[in-house]
């Protein structure tokens, strides 16, 4: 049956696939060469509390070594207590239209007045000198389906093997080096650190103990510990003052324990030491296979969730780093795949349950002052991090997140920032954050007025809902996403014009209007507006779904009413600001007045056309040319535009060596993001991004193979995770079309379909889609209808037809639909 429903057409050249369907490489990073001394072409080990890099030296082997809660600093607040008082004269400065001077303003009172946040610090390097000055025969991988690092070379006819794995079951990193030969293995190992620390060695063990620097005034108050325990088979054994000398040894065992006296962002009264060696202690009770084989189950039993063959060229068969040089020319379907799956891997190593999120730099980095602090940029790169935590089927790695943002809500952070700073209720955080979990603005007044951190990770609490429809979690979280808004509540204010309530002062992430260079103070940008509405109608339905709270929402759909409406500029664009100052030239990393798009579900072409049109304007406008986390986010973008072969385009962006002084951004030789430099979030934005060009479910239904590129006309995805807690057991498709799709309902409940071809099911009952979805977890906040500047700007769309379904199904039951 054909249904007249439609979907965007997509109207751009096709790419030609080489690959073919089956798929037979492993997913690993492989070198001919070590990294050297570079940092990018190092691979990463990690179990979201320890970070390792490991370079794979033949002479002297590096392991540079993080701990997460090793940060500069100690429990601080960067308030500005002046704000208050100022707020009234900064709002009516912005409201008659003298935007300078009210970013002046706030310069002396509301930006902080010298905290801007601590530093993500390393530990130091685990340094192993071998002297094999010829070796030949060289591999170096990373494999990511077991999460192991392994090195392999020959030198003076010996084979040598080393093997590094962050256990995700003992809480230490273990390094084994063995050879082919009896007593061919000589080794001198010791650490080093930048950090103030001390060293000391005893027997068979390395201990360096240390402590954080200063910064901005804040006395340095993290103690850490690092014990390595080396366990040689064979062979002697002896010390200096700072290392330990393995002779003749067939291997050589490294079990690396790191602690520190970090508790939570008030509390660092931990025992650093004790902690350090009860890991070690635990950890070394086990055999090295033991030790393997309990961190590689329980990898995998995340990892091996999802599933993806996009089949595969010859090219696949090559070394990274020129897969990574080729790709733009050649095409390599099989990279894709690579970069997607490892986009997980890093999530499974750098955040899991108890330990911190992954920062800009995941858990991983080698410098002192890293850019930008490596701390946790909320408005919109540590979200950025989590996007591929549900729909890749990684849930419970969202919780150091969530854990955090609860963090942020406590009365003596977010409740107090926002008491002290703007006399409201309920609880804030602005563009930035640390592991002391500050609320205030950080940076200077042109980046640090934006008073929208807490509202956006609030909505990671609800989203992560929407899959489960766990109520008893919801509950849990309610108090947060509720002072969220209830921040809001009062904050708002009427703009003079229209009697529009905005947020001001605020700006639009890191942009301002061409005719004000360098002034980005403002009211009611059109991101801010999104995420209120976002934000109101979260803590609506919460509400709702809960049973509780009714003049609370009765009190916000009101106010919800009256947010600005989204605006169709003279361009034909989507409004970054309420006024039309958009300008078509404007290549700006951040397109924030997209969110609406993306993350959020307020653009649809079946809904909004005018709006979906003017987001595909915006978006040319910005191009494709730019970071690499602004091209992640560009890819989730043209897959929410039903666009695959724009999105494949940016991924090929993506996935090309960075060119200095180009503009933009790209992959290192390690498959890590280049902003340049390098920033975790592009890696983890492009794995998103992906995942929604194959399954979307935001917009009240589950939308199959919604952007699908030309250069993938045949593959088989298992394991992605929807809203409304549907499983998507296993989809493929051949020639661009849906040849099967097995769906498994969680929770039971409708199941609204849409396919761009006809399906069938011999265990369902499908009925033409009509209506709205009665699934409540699948709910479409209405956005207001938006204002047109120019009707005869705005892009006609193109649309073929779809066909949407419906099924009623049970909890537990499993659906299976082919090609009609």
């Amino acid at each position: 049956m054909k249904f007249i429903r439609k979907a965007l057409q997509l109207m751009m050249p096709a790419f030609i696939s080489l690959s073919t369907f089956a798929q037979k490489t492993p997913l690993k990073l492989w070198y001919k060469q070590p990294a050297g001394n570079t940092w990018e072409a190092a691979l990463p080990i990690g179990n979201g509390f320890l970070g390792g890099m490991i370079y794979g030296n033949t002479r002297r082997e590096i392991i540079k070594l993080n701990e997460g809660t090793v940060w500069s600093g100690g429990p601080n607040r960067n308030e500005n207590p002046l704000a208050k008082a100022s707020l009234p004269e900064i709002r009516k400065l912005i409201f008659e239209g003298k935007n300078k001077e009210a970013q002046q303003l706030a310069s002396k009172t509301i930006q902080s007045p010298g905290i801007n946040g601590m530093k993500f610090q390393p530990v130091g390097d685990l340094n192993i000198d071998f002297g094999h000055m010829d070796a030949t025969d060289y591999n170096r991988e990373l494999d990511i389906e077991k999460a192991v690092q392994t090195t392999t070379y020959t030198s003076n006819g010996v084979r040598y093997k080393r093997e590094s794995f962050a256990s995700l079951t003992d809480r230490v990193i273990v390094v084994r080096i063995s050879a082919d030969r009896p007593g061919n293995v000589s080794l001198n190992a010791f650490l080093n650190s930048l950090q103030k620390t001390t060293r000391s060695v005893s027997d068979k063990l390395l201990k360096l103990s240390g402590i954080t620097e200063e910064h901005e005034g804040v006395k340095g108050q993290v103690k850490f510990e690092t014990l390595v325990s080396v366990l040689p088979q064979g062979g002697t054994v002896q010390k200096t003052d700072t290392s330990i000398l393995v002779k003749n040894a067939t291997s050589v065992q490294f079990v690396i324990s790191i602690a520190t006296n970090y508790k939570n962002y008030k509390d660092i009264s931990g025992d650093q030491q004790a902690l350090a060696a009860s890991y070690l202690q635990k950890a070394l009770v086990f055999t090295y296979p033991a030790l393997l084989k309990r961190h590689t189950d329980k990898y995998k039993s995340l990892f091996d969730r999802v599933k993806l063959e996009l089949g595969e060229t010859a090219a696949a068969h090559l070394p990274t780093d020129e897969r990574i040089n080729n790709f733009a020319k050649n095409g390599d379907p099989h990279l894709v795949n690579l970069y997607f799956q490892f986009g997980r891997y890093l999530l499974i190593s750098s955040s899991q349950p108890g330990g911190q999120p992954a920062n800009l730099q995941g858990i991983w980095n080698d410098k002192m002052s890293p850019p930008w602090d490596s701390k946790y940029t909320i408005n919109i790169n540590t979200e950025m991090n989590y996007w591929p935590a549900e729909n890749t089927n990684l849930s419970e790695l969202h919780e150091p997140l969530i854990a955090m943002v609860k963090d942020l809500a406590q009365p003596d952070r977010g409740q107090e920032t926002a008491k002290l700073m703007y006399g409201a209720g309920g609880w804030v955080a602005h563009h930035n954050t640390d592991l002391w979990r500050i609320t205030g603005p950080v940076d200077p007044i042109y980046y640090a007025m934006w008073p929208m951190g807490g509202a956006w990770l609030s909505q990671h609490l609800y989203q992560k809902y929407l899959y489960s429809g766990n109520k008893t979690y919801l509950k849990e979280v309610y108090p947060v996403i509720r002072g969220a808004a209830q921040f809001f509540a009062d904050f708002l204010v009427e703009e003079p014009s229209h009697g529009w309530l905005v947020v001001t002062p605020v700006m639009s992430p890191e942009n301002s209007p061409v005719n004000r260079p360098n002034v980005s103070i403002d009211a009611g940008t059109t991101m801010d507006n999104q995420i209120v509405f976002e934000l109101f109608h979260s803590t609506i339905n919460a509400a709702e779904a809960l049973g509780i709270d009714k003049e609370f929402s009765e009190k916000l759909k009101a106010m919800a009413k009256k947010l600005p409406p989204m605006q169709v500029g003279k361009h034909g664009q989507l409004q970054e600001w309420l006024e039309d100052l958009d300008n078509p030239k404007d290549n700006h990393r951040h397109i924030s007045h997209l969110y609406g798009l993306f993350p959020a579900n307020q653009i649809s072409p079946y809904r909004n056309p005018e709006l979906f049109s003017a987001a595909r304007t915006t978006l040319e406008h910005r191009g494709d040319v730019s970071t690499g986390w602004s091209m992640g986010w560009k890819v989730n973008w043209w897959a929410r535009l039903h666009d695959g072969n724009r999105a494949y385009k940016l991924i090929t962006n993506q996935l090309s060596p960075l060119v200095p002084k180009s503009g933009g951004g790209g992959t290192y030789p390690n498959l890590f993001d280049a902003h340049p430099p390098f920033q975790i979030d592009g890696n983890f934005g492009c794995t998103a991004g992906i995942a929604e060009m194959l399954v979307q479910s935001h917009d009240g239904l589950i939308d199959i193979l919604p952007a699908l590129p030309d250069a993938l006309p045949n593959g088989n995805i298992k394991g992605l995770r929807t809203r409304g807690g549907f499983d998507i057991v296993e989809l493929e498709w051949k020639k661009g079309e849906i040849s099967k799709l097995v769906v498994k309902s969680n929770l039971g409940g409708n199941l609204r379909l849409r396919s761009g071809n006809q399906l069938l099911s011999k265990n369902a009952v499908l009925k033409k889609a009509e209506k709205t979805n009665a699934n409540p977890l699948f709910y479409v906040a209405e956005v207001s209808t938006p204002i047109i500047r120019n009707p005869e700007m705005v892009q006609k769309l193109s649309l073929k037809d779809k066909f949407e379904y419906d099924l009623s199904t049970q909890k537990g039951q499993v659906i299976t639909l082919v090609k009609k």
